[in-house]
Parts: structure tokens; sequence; C-alpha cells
């Protein structure tokens, strides 16, 4: 049919090898790789891989595809943009802005040419440090869109790149709601100077701005909604309106060279008078030879004649605003425009200035140096475009600043720079008076600019914010990353205007700055760093194609920014890092587990290396000794951790700190079982557990436990202890291999100098979520070897579950020890430790061994033999079935002649002389049946049972009913042959006790009473 006919098409476009049906039509195709057919599946051949690389397009996640999915057509455009078009231009939009045409006349007039020039430089320099940084990062690779939150989440990894992305979110979104103010400070102050909502009062121009500032908002909003592309569409009309405005600046220097403007700004005394609200600067005026008070007089004066103190004292004069280029208005005296008669004409000051606050005023005008990394899909040549194009932007912004500070110190007179909203020149911007042919020019073109500028903000903010919510890297946004069926980002839109909205309620221009420029400072803090670390690192990947980079560029960029966000506002830098620092513990916490391959990764590599070298450089002190655990884990027939219970106490007693490798054996071999170690980590993060987990695969769980205790950890970071179950027996011969392993295991730490915990019964351990509320945890000291008993029971009670348990010490004392001084001394000793513990002293007489004790040493033997019997004669009978089989098979394949010889052969393979020495000593070592019951027990052996019963009974009756018993784990014997009976000692040690954990040091003392 149709379908399965597609189906084998698309099968055939994307298998990478030769299809199997057509054999004989394919046969001598790609015989020259034959070799590396296997691999092809996964290492695509280098022509394949080339083809697809040159066909790669990386189209911007914005407003191409919003466009295309809008008109319904899939148009396949190699992106054409050369640097001045995709780069320089973008970049010179939005850094010059709102603030050139609003502010910077204010800050020339409040700063001094000294003072601002120091401003602009300082900020110039920030950015153009992170320029260089953000180049580096730029050209090392393609840098998908999302720009500098993409190039810092894949350089520094997700917590810094979420938490950075989230600024650099926030500051976009500001800059939108600054744009708005000064977008409605035009309007209300230059266009439409009397507006209507609320009556003119001290509070209304704050109402106004919020009033018509959010209706300003919802139709940019609506603007964006509809369309990305009418934005886009209008983005050269924006242009086109800032080159004008600044070049009628330009020109309007030029022509008060020639003859200055005709603005004139009146003054009394040596302050400046608003005159909105009148024409003639003067007190009195002559009409027809009649002295008539002017309209100013009646202002300053009551009817009855009585005037303003200042009024009378001092002279009206009226002044050029602008007195031009060659009037040497730069070297004049400031004169003040200041004063608290708030019901009079002057011109006020609105808010309280110092340098500080400047920088944060101004430091918005130097941003939006990632516009240009921001559209790296529609470059020709990004790597190229995005470092010559952004640097070119800013030293030519920079150099206009420049010279506009010096002119229009060079220009205005100073009193006039100082007024803010140009009350004192009939209600146009300053920047305005000095323009030619008219001040409208900069009040349309900046009204223009500003629209544009936060058209672009709402534009951008919420695509960033889309790419960040996809990422999924914090949780809680991910609503964020859904949009219109075009992908059009509609939640992250209504976010933005949101947040934009709390902007436009501050109502100040000055106010919303320093905000905006806290969020920028921070962004370009971390593009510095990204570019440091990795500079510094070295990382393989870091070959960017810019070469013109340093750290130390990098570093004096990273403290420039720091320096900046504090001397802008100490307060809202705190903020900010609150903010950003609150993002990266909750990413850090919460997030998706993303490997980017990112610098700090690196970072910590290097830094885990160094500190692994120093560790091992020098041998630890006791005072730092802490027990870095290798716990051996059983897993089941399903992979599960057989004991869940001791990762649980290994939790407890290790609260995180110090290393811990939970390790576990496979039988089998590696090619077969290599990825089946997954279940430990599992099981680790179900208990909460931090530490490493360690799978090996050999032929046998001996061997297996054997290499973790030799091989596991790395350099200082090895284990000094290994944790284990007490090998629950299941059969008599499974029973004794899980014995005979446990006991070599005991062999091998001693070999090894570690110490080793047993904990018996651990199933019945209390899990994490227990309390413990009464109960002692009971230490039964009877040698000394290394303080490992003492120090155990302190580290478990400052876990939750112990923490209310008491702590008990008994020691044994014989017939010719002063058990009181014992006592005493014990105390003593604990009081140094700084251990809070009970001390017992428990007396052991010399008994008769009993009869109870001769019995039960006769039964352990006599097992003992009987399961030794057992095993020979499973074994021989296992040979000797073999050999049958070796017999049969060959009287199969041989003619009947031969059969006579292999039947020699055979009673020949049987009985060798060896096989006959073998089995006499076996028969002389070996008892029979009826010898086992007339066997009389062996005195070393009465011995020890004699002191494992006594004692036994002795801990029974102290401490039945502890929560926790701890005792010293005797050595196993050096003689082979006493394995099985030393088992048998332990299980009669502990007989009856519930938990109990054997304790054996590793040789070294562990526990000090020093400081």
């Amino acid at each position: 049919t149709t379908r399965q006919q597609c189906t084998y098409d698309s099968q055939k476009e994307s298998s990478p090898f030769i299809n199997t049906d057509d054999e004989e039509e394919h046969y001598y195709e790609g015989k020259n790789m034959a070799l590396f057919e296997e691999e092809m599946d996964s290492n695509p051949m280098v022509s394949s891989l080339l083809n697809k690389l040159a066909n790669y397009t990386n189209l911007t996640q914005g407003v191409r595809e919003h466009e295309e999915a809008e008109d319904g057509v899939r148009r396949v455009a190699v992106p054409q943009m050369g640097t001045f078009i995709g780069v320089y231009l973008p970049c010179m939009q939005n850094i010059l802005g709102v603030i050139l045409f609003l502010r910077l006349t204010w800050i020339v007039g409040t700063a001094g040419i000294l003072g601002t020039f120091a401003i602009v430089s300082m900020c110039c320099i920030c950015t153009l440090l992170t320029a260089i940084s953000m180049s580096a990062i730029a050209t090392n690779g393609v840098v998908p869109a999302g720009g500098s939150y993409y190039m810092i989440s894949r350089s520094l990894g997700p917590e810094f790149g979420g938490a950075v992305g989230l600024c650099f979110y926030l500051g976009t979104t500001f800059a939108g709601s600054m744009y708005i103010l000064g977008t409605i400070e035009i309007l209300l102050i230059y266009i439409i100077p009397n507006p209507t909502v609320f009556p003119e009062s001290e509070s209304s121009m704050s109402n106004n701005m919020r009033v018509y500032g959010t209706c300003c908002l919802l139709l940019m909003a609506l603007v964006v909604f509809v369309g990305v592309k009418y934005v886009n569409k209008l983005a050269l009309v924006f242009l086109a309106c800032v080159v004008l405005s600044i070049m009628a600046t330009y020109a309007g220097v030029i022509k008060t060279a020639i003859e200055p403007p005709e603005f004139n700004v009146c003054l009394l005394g040596n302050r400046s008078l608003n005159n909105k609200m009148f024409e003639i600067c003067a007190k009195t005026v002559s009409v027809k030879n009649v002295t008539e008070f002017t309209k100013l007089w009646g202002i300053f004066c009551k009817p009855n004649a009585t005037c303003d103190d200042y009024f009378d004292l001092n002279n009206l004069t009226e002044i050029p605003a602008v007195p031009g280029l060659l009037s040497g208005v730069i070297k004049g005296e400031k004169k003040h425009g200041a004063s608290s008669h708030m019901d009079k004409p002057y011109v006020f000051n609105d808010i309280a200035t110092y340098f500080t606050l400047l920088v944060g005023i101004y430091f918005p005008s130097v941003t939006g140096i990632m516009a240009g990394s921001n559209r790296s899909g529609d470059l020709r040549d990004a790597q190229r475009s995005i470092p010559i194009g952004t640097i070119m932007a800013i030293l030519t912004t920079s150099f206009l600043y420049i010279s506009c500070v010096v002119l229009f110190g060079a220009c205005i007179e100073g009193v006039v720079l100082r007024d803010k909203f140009g009350y004192s020149v009939k209600n146009n911007p300053v920047i305005g008076i000095l323009a030619w042919p008219s001040p409208w020019v900069i009040v349309i073109g900046s009204f223009f600019s500003c629209c544009g500028a936060g058209l672009q903000s709402l534009t951008g903010a919420p695509r960033l914010l889309q790419a960040i919510a996809r990422d999924g890297i914090i949780p809680f946004l991910q609503v964020f990353g859904h949009g219109k069926a075009n992908g059009e980002p509609t939640w992250a839109l209504l976010l933005t205007v949101g947040i934009c909205e709390i902007g436009i309620l501050i109502a100040s221009l000055d106010a919303v700055a320093p905000i905006l420029s806290m969020f920028f400072l921070m962004c370009y803090l971390f593009v510095n760093l990204a570019c440091a670390v990795q500079t510094l690192l070295r990382t393989p990947n870091w070959r960017p194609r810019f070469k013109f980079y340093h750290w130390t560029l990098s570093f004096l960029g990273m403290s420039l920014c720091l320096s900046l966000m504090f001397v802008c506002s100490w307060y809202y830098a705190l903020v900010a890092m609150v903010i950003a620092g609150c993002l990266y513990k909750y990413i850090e916490y919460r997030g998706a587990v993303k490997e980017w391959g990112d610098g700090i990764r690196g970072l910590s590599l290097n830094a885990a290396r160094y500190a692994l070298i120093r560790l091992e450089e020098v041998p630890l002190h006791t005072k730092n000794w802490r027990p870095q655990l290798l716990v051996l884990c059983k897993l089941d027939s399903e992979l599960g951790v057989k004991h869940p219970r001791l990762l649980t106490f290994t939790s407890q007693l290790k609260a995180g700190k110090g290393l811990t490798i939970v390790s576990s054996v496979l039988e089998g071999t590696y090619m077969t079982r290599g990825n089946e170690a997954k279940n430990l980590k599992a099981a680790m993060a179900a208990e909460k557990m931090k530490g490493f987990s360690h799978v090996v695969v050999s032929s046998n769980l001996r061997d297996g436990f054997s290499l973790l205790i030799q091989s596991a950890g790395l350099g200082g970071m090895k284990h000094n202890a290994v944790l284990m179950a007490w090998p629950a027996g299941g059969g008599l011969v499974h029973d004794s291999l899980a014995r005979r392993n446990f006991i070599e295991t005991v062999r091998e730490t001693t070999a090894a100098q570690q110490a080793l915990l047993v904990a018996k019964n651990i199933d019945h351990f209390p899990s994490n979520q227990d309390r413990l509320t009464e109960g002692t945890i009971d230490v039964w000291w009877i040698v000394h070897d290394g303080g490992m008993l003492m120090l155990l029971p302190f580290l478990l009670s400052q876990h939750k579950v112990w923490r209310k348990c008491k702590m008990r010490i008994f020691t044994v004392a014989h017939m010719e020890d002063n058990s009181i001084q014992m006592k005493k001394d014990l105390q003593m000793f604990l009081y140094q430790l700084r251990l809070d513990a009970v001390v017992e002293v428990v007396e052991m007489h010399e008994s008769d061994i009993s009869a109870f004790t001769y019995e039960k040493t006769l039964v352990m033997e006599q097992r003992s033999q009987l399961l030794k019997q057992m095993q020979l004669s499973r074994t021989e009978r296992e040979r000797e079935a073999q050999l049958i089989h070796d017999r049969n098979t060959a009287s199969h394949s041989t003619t009947n002649e031969r059969d006579a010889k292999a039947t020699t052969d055979r009673v020949h393979m049987t009985w060798t002389k060896d096989k006959l020495v073998n089995e006499r000593n076996r028969h002389r070592e070996g008892l029979g049946v009826k010898d086992i019951f007339n066997m009389r027990p062996n005195q070393t052996n009465v011995r020890r049972m004699h002191t494992a019963v006594k004692l036994n009974e002795v801990v029974l009756k102290k401490s039945r009913k502890s929560q926790l018993v701890l005792l010293n784990m005797p050595g196993p014997p050096k003689n082979k042959k006493g394995d099985d009976n030393y088992m048998e000692f332990l299980e009669v040690l502990m007989d009856g006790l519930d938990r109990v954990l054997l304790v054996r040091g590793g040789g070294r003392e562990v526990i000090t009473i020093y400081s």
C-alpha cells in the first residue's frame, strides 16, 4: 500500500547503511569503508557530517519564524546580514536613547564637564571590556538565539545561566518601563504641556505619568501581541529618528559658532526663573512714559506693595541661554538654580544629586551592547561580524557621548543645563534649544526613538524569558515556555507587562534608571567572569576566533562592573545580588540536571584535582580523622540493594560529611553486565545520601570485594573504614561460602590497615524517619584499638535519629585489676576527650569452664568436621562424574580396538600416584562419621568459647534493652583451619542481642585529648 511504501522510503532515507534487501544491486558500494561499517550508526562518515554542517542555518528564536508562521509561508532564506546592518546599527540604536535626549544636559550641568567626563569614561570602558569578553565567547562556536543568556549559561552552567538570564530579562523589562516613562515625559512636558487627567499640583505630574504610562504600555503590548513584524518594519523609522536628532544637535552646535539662537533665560540674582508665567524679564516697564509694574512684579509682590525680600534686594537680568561655542561659557562661574519658596516661579531641582546617583542615572545609556549577539542567527558570518560591529558601535557611541558632554558645556549656559525640564527656556528640552533648525526636531525625534526602544524591549524580553523557560532549568517558569500556535510568547508577554507596570508606577525616570543599571551590570559582570574562567582554565574547547582578549581585561571588566553596581546604589546592588543568589541556589536545588560543558564544572575539576594532590602530600592528623566509609552492599536477584538499612545507617553516621563510597559486586563479565550498575545510585538517592557509587563486575564476589577494598577512592580521598552487614546464612553450604568470604574481607581490611564495622541485624536498625526518644548506646571497650569505639557513638548522636540516646561505656576488669581506680581513670579520660558518657566497670571473676561451654565447643567442632566431609565428598562426586562423562564421549568417537586402550587410560587417570597420596592424607586428616561422635574438643577452642559465653552473659545482663551495642571485634585466627570456629565464637558473643555493631580498629589513633 501507499502507507507502507512511504514508510519504506523514509527508512531508506534515514538509514546510514546500504539497504540489505537490494543486496545484489548495491553489492560493490561502500566497500572502501567496510572496516568501519559497524560504527556508522553512532559515528557518521566525515563526508556526511560536513554536508550536514554546510546546510545548517541557525534562525533566531524570534522575529523571522513568527512572521513566517503568520504569513503561512516557509521561506528558506540564507541569512544575509552583514556587519553594518546586522550588528552595528542595532547596537547604535539600542545604545543611543532616552538618557542622551532627556538627562545628559542636566548631568553635564550638575556634575560639570570633568565630572561627566569621568562618568561617561567609566561606563564606556566597562561596556568596552565587556564587549571584548563577549566577542571571545560569541566567536567560540555557534551562538544560537538567546544571546547573552545562551552565552553565559553554556559557559558558566545552568545555575549561573539561569540567574543571569533572569537578571538580563528583568533589566530588559525595566528598560521597557524606562523608555515608556521617557516617552510620557516628552509627551506631558513638551508636546501636551497641560495634561487633563489630574489638576496641577505637586504630585499631579507623577500621577499623570502613571496613568498615561499604563495606557501607553497596554497599547505597546497590544502592538507586540498582534504582530512582531510591524515592530520590525518600524525599526528603521525609529533608527532614522535617532540619527536625525543627533545630526540636528551637531548642526546646532556649528550654527551657535556663527549665530547663537535667540533663547534667553531670566535670572533674579543668580536664580533662574520659570518664564512660562511671564513674558518680560523686568520689574517695571515704561509704556508711553508711564512706569508700569510687570506681571513678574505681581507674582513677587502683594497689592499693598510689600515685596519678597530676595526680589527687592536683587536685580533681574536676561542672559542668552546658548551663548555659543566661541563665547567662553565653558569657563563661566556656577549660578545656582534652587530656592525654598515653592510658590514663586523659580526653577527647582526635583531631586538632591550626588556623583554616585548620576552614575546610576547615566549607565542605562551605554547598555544595549548585546543587540548584535542577540541576532547572531541572521548574520552572514557571525564570528566576524559580532566583535567588529559591537566594538565599533561602542567606540562610535563613546565618541558621540564624550563630544556631546564637551559641546553642551561649551555652548549652553550652566544655569540652563541644570534646568532638567527646560522650564526656564519656555518648556523646551535643553538639547532642543541647541538643535537646528528647531527644538521640535529633538522633541519628535526623541519621542519616536523612545517609543521604538520601548517596543523593542517588550518584544525582546518575553522571548528571552521563553528561552529560559524552554531550557527547563527553573521549574516554576515552565508555563512561560508556551505561547501562541506560531510560537509567540503570550504568557511571557503578560508577565513582562506586569513587571513593566511596576516600573511605570514608580513614575520617575531617575528612580527606574539605577534599578535597570543593576541588572545590566550583573549580566555584564558574569559575561566577563565567563570569559576569565574559560581563559584561565584553558579548557580544550576554548578556541575563540576573536584573539584580542585576555583574562586580565575580563577581570578588570568584572571588577569595574562590581564597583559600578555599588557606586550606583549599594542597596539596589545588594538586592540584585540576593535575587541572583537565591535563583542560583534554587536552580541548584530544584532545577533540571543539565550538562552544558560549562566552565564552572571545569573549575570544580581543577579545584578537586588540586585538593586531592594537596591531601596526599601531608599525612592526616588524628584531629582531622573521620570515618571515610566504603560500604559493601550485596544485591538481590532484581539488582536492588539487599539491605537498604545499611545505607540509612551510613547516612546517620556520616550526615553528608567526608567520603562515602557505596559499592557492590556483580558476578559475570564486564561485557555482559557493565550496564546493570544503575540501581545503587537510585538507592542512595532514595535515602538522600551524599556520596559515590562504585560497582565492579567480577567472576566471583570474593575477588570483587577484594578489588574494591584495594582500589576504591582516589589519592587522598581513600576510604579508611569498611562497613558491611553480618552474613546471614541460607543453608549449610551457602552459609559456609558467605562465612569464608566474610573472614577473608576481615583479613584484607586488617592487612590494608582499615577499620571495619560489621552490623548485625541491620534490617532492625532505625530508619531516617524514626526518632529514638530514649535508650542508650552501649560501648563494650575490651581492648583499645585506636578509639573508634568512642568516636562512633558521638558521630551517631549528632544525627536526629539517635540524638536522645545516652552513651554508656563498659569496660571489663579482672581479679587483679583495681576496678575503682579503673573507673576514675576512665572518667578522667572521657572528660579530656570531651565526651559525655556514663562509665561502668564490670568485674569478670575467674570461674571454672562450665559443662555447657564444653558441650557447645564439642558441637561446634563436630559441625565443622561434618561440613568438611560433606564438602569433600561433594567435590569427589563431581570429579568422578566428570571422568565418566569424558569416558563416554571418548567411547562414542573411537573404534573397538581403541576401546580397551581408553579403559586403561581411564584407570590410569583415576588412580595416579598423586591421587593415591592425596587420598591417604585425606583419610588420615578427615575423621570417619563414627570418630566424629567420639572426638574430644581442642583446649584452645574451649578457652575461647568460655570467654565468648561469659562475655555474652555479662553483655546481655547490662545491655539487653539498649538501642545499639558496640563491641570490639576479635581478629580472625592466623591459622585458616580455625575459620569456621571463629564465626561460631562471634555468633555466641552476640547471641540474644538485637542491634550490634562489631568494630575493629585500623591500627591508628582516631581520637585525641589535645586541642
